[in-house]
């Protein structure tokens, strides 16, 4: 077992995790999070991989996976799941392959041209992807495969990450903590450094439910926000109030099979949400 498998072992029951990823690697090297149904998709296998790459653990057959990411990016293919797929790329050892593929890209996101993601398809969040959150994974992958912006493309990626800014967070209503993450994230990985936000804090819940919401002061907690606002206190160097708290609320989340679900109430297990589970377990176990 590996070290960082070790740590996470800890806290929820590692042995199950892992057979529950394993056991959704089909033949093609993509995985879906559904064990019966041999539909392998980008998201998934994006997670998969993910997954592997925190617990510090080799991805198994993980040419097969290069090949399905690879497959994958395709000028009808979303360009949030090209993202994904670049990076899982990135992660594997093939930006080159990766960054052989930057002009399907730019057929989509071009920021000097003020398109930010025609045809924007899916997404990880709200059902269709917002321009701000497919400017979030564009910029994410870029950094991944090492692909530097233009001083101009950069300028204009600001500009428009700006016109999001509400408050003291980032949102479009009001701000949110997934829109504040995604925006904050996206300035600092082009190099500028925004003021902290304290929404992050704002959204902290100890006492007995532990997590974080979307929205200050509000309920329930949800693995969502609990996932971006832990990113959110890393990217500006803060510590949780109550980790401990927060571990609690992970563990409640593991589900029978291995993976992990949304929030306290009852839901099913899938690889994004067990990405993020662990993602914040690994955050979290640093304050105590």
């Amino acid at each position: 077992m590996g070290s960082k498998l070790y740590e996470i072992g800890r806290f929820v029951n590692a042995d199950l995790l892992i057979r529950y990823i394993e056991e959704r690697r089909h033949e093609d090297g993509g995985y879906c999070f559904v064990s019966v149904l041999d539909d392998t998709n980008v998201n998934d296998t994006y997670y998969a991989v993910k997954i592997y790459d925190l617990l510090g653990m080799e991805v198994p057959e993980k040419e097969k996976t290069i090949k399905f990411l690879e497959k994958a990016i395709q000028p009808q293919t979303a360009v949030v799941a090209i993202a994904m797929a670049m990076e899982g790329l990135a992660i594997l050892g093939a930006k080159d392959i990766a960054m052989e593929h930057l002009n399907i890209v730019f057929t989509k996101y071009n920021p000097l041209e003020g398109r930010f993601a025609v045809g924007l398809g899916g997404s990880e969040e709200f059902g269709t992807a917002t321009p701000l959150e497919a400017t979030y994974w564009v910029v994410k992958a870029f950094k991944a495969i090492g692909y530097d912006f233009s001083p101009d493309e950069k300028e204009a990626i600001r500009t428009f990450v700006m016109k999001f800014r509400n408050g003291n967070g980032y949102g479009v209503k009001g701000p949110t903590t997934t829109m504040t993450y995604q925006a904050l994230y996206t300035l600092h990985a082009l190099g500028y450094r925004p003021p902290k936000s304290p929404h992050f804090k704002n959204c902290e819940l100890c006492g007995e439910w532990g997590g974080f919401t979307e929205v200050p002061y509000s309920l329930p907690p949800y693995l969502e926000p609990t996932f971006y606002a832990s990113r959110g206190l890393e990217l500006q160097g803060e510590a949780p109030t109550c980790p401990s708290r927060h571990i609690w609320f992970i563990r409640q989340l593991q589900n029978s099979n291995g993976g992990f679900r949304r929030s306290l109430e009852l839901g099913i297990s899938n690889f994004q949400n067990t990405y993020r589970a662990l993602a914040v377990l690994d955050f979290m176990k640093r304050f105590i």
